[in-house]
């Protein structure tokens, strides 16, 4: 195993540290050995249910605005609708286990240039061949499409359950117990250390997005999707939690994803396996399962997960959140004031796959209000989809405009692009 140095926090308050994940001076870069397909693929099965750095307060002026507006004026349709999926290396290339990037990845980046990707626990085998694997990712996409920086992203949440990268083996990083007894110190400075710690040592690797903090409150204790991954069953605990941790990790340069919006802690079921519900009423929603969000929200937090959810006592609209208009829409944008960006959770899952195509789920995401599509289980039928939906009017290019540039902006703040 190999350690990784720390750079101090004050060492990543700049918007500049995350330069190291842009394009500058990548075109000269040799290129990794070639993907190599070896064991039975599991991409989006270990999915768990599953920054820019605080904005400043000049993110709104026009060098910031204008660098966004002249890059998406540079961008193809087929480039736009692209940069709207982060999907896992397997995913992308086809092949069954991705340890490297290479030819295959050059060539799938090529034919559709991915805004982002999503790694696991398969793909981080050791030290030098993630580095190698991270920052090679990262040169090729800067050298395909528009040479966009990709959003390089994990589920770091913390604990025995899911922190992909301190639960590999292949680096000597600090690991943490389970975010319920994180919770259960009552003390916020425990969970800002989670996150100085994580998204240090995620910077440190080359990683630019954490799909973390879990910002569900465990209303249900038979909950077995989120359990012990949740910092608690107090909604204002949970709140101070996540916006400690949020803001912790904005300051190593890493971006947070809260998740899973509009809460999985009331849950019975596992949306990788099929629908789930959340059974309480709008107002218990509003007043518990919501106030984890406001925090994140609060604190700058960029990027939301929205998740495979139904709320029939809410939305009422019969179907999961991630494609839902009255919750991305209605209440995540207009209700909350959230104009970050709009994740979906895993379309990979069994609450998607079950119920809908690849492709209609898709336009459905982005019909809906939706960002960034995460994990696609068909890249090539989903882009595609969305491109005929344009073609046919039932999408405008307008919407995929807003989107892209939600996605550029974040990239922009946090040194992603320059």
């Amino acid at each position: 195993m190999s350690n990784i140095s720390r750079r101090g926090v004050c060492a990543a308050l700049s918007l500049g540290a995350l330069n190291l994940a842009g394009c500058q001076n990548t075109a000269n870069q040799n290129e990794p050995a070639d993907n190599v397909p070896t064991i039975s693929d599991s991409a989006g099965t270990d999915h768990a249910a599953d920054e820019p750095v605080e904005e400043p307060e000049d993110a709104s002026s026009s060098e910031p605005q204008g660098t966004v507006e002249r890059l998406l004026a540079t961008m193809t349709l087929e480039q736009k609708v692209a940069q709207l999926f982060l999907v896992t290396p397997e995913q992308l290339t086809g092949v069954s286990k991705a340890t490297v990037a290479g030819s295959k990845t050059e060539r799938a980046l090529q034919e559709i240039p991915v805004g982002g990707l999503v790694y696991f626990k398969q793909n981080i085998v050791e030290t030098t061949q993630t580095l190698d694997l991270i920052s090679g990712t990262r040169e090729l996409c800067c050298a395909a499409g528009a040479g966009i920086a990709p959003f390089l992203g994990v589920d770091e949440e913390g604990g025995p359950l899911v922190a992909r990268v301190a639960n590999s083996g292949a680096f000597d990083v600090e690991h943490f117990p389970n975010m319920a007894d994180v919770g259960a110190s009552g003390d916020p400075v425990h969970a800002a250390r989670v996150g100085t710690s994580i998204g240090s040592y995620l910077h440190e690797i080359g990683f630019n997005l954490d799909f973390a903090p879990v910002a569900d409150v465990l209303t249900n204790p038979e909950n077995t999707a989120i359990g012990k991954r949740s910092f608690g069953s107090d909604p204002d605990l949970v709140a101070q939690m996540v916006e400690a941790e949020v803001a912790a990790m904005l300051e190593t340069g890493t971006l947070p994803c809260v998740k899973h919006f509009p809460g999985h802690g009331d849950t019975a079921g596992d949306s990788h396996t099929g629908a789930v519900y959340a059974e309480r009423t709008r107002d218990e929603i509003e007043s518990c399962e919501f106030e984890p969000f406001r925090a994140a929200i609060d604190a700058g937090c960029p990027m939301v997960m929205v998740g495979h959810i139904e709320t029939p006592n809410f939305a009422a609209d019969g179907l999961p959140a991630s494609l839902s208009r009255v919750m991305m829409h209605d209440v995540l944008r207009e209700e909350l004031g959230f104009d970050g960006v709009i994740i979906s959770d895993s379309f990979a899952m069994g609450a998607i796959t079950e119920n809908y195509e690849p492709a209609d789920a898709a336009v459905r995401f982005f019909a809906a209000g939706g960002d960034i599509l995460l994990m696609t289980p068909d890249l090539h039928a989903a882009h595609q989809g969305v491109l005929n939906a344009i073609a046919t009017g039932s999408l405008t290019e307008e919407r995929i405009d807003d989107s892209v540039r939600r996605v550029l902006t974040v990239k922009q703040q946090a040194g992603i692009i320059a």
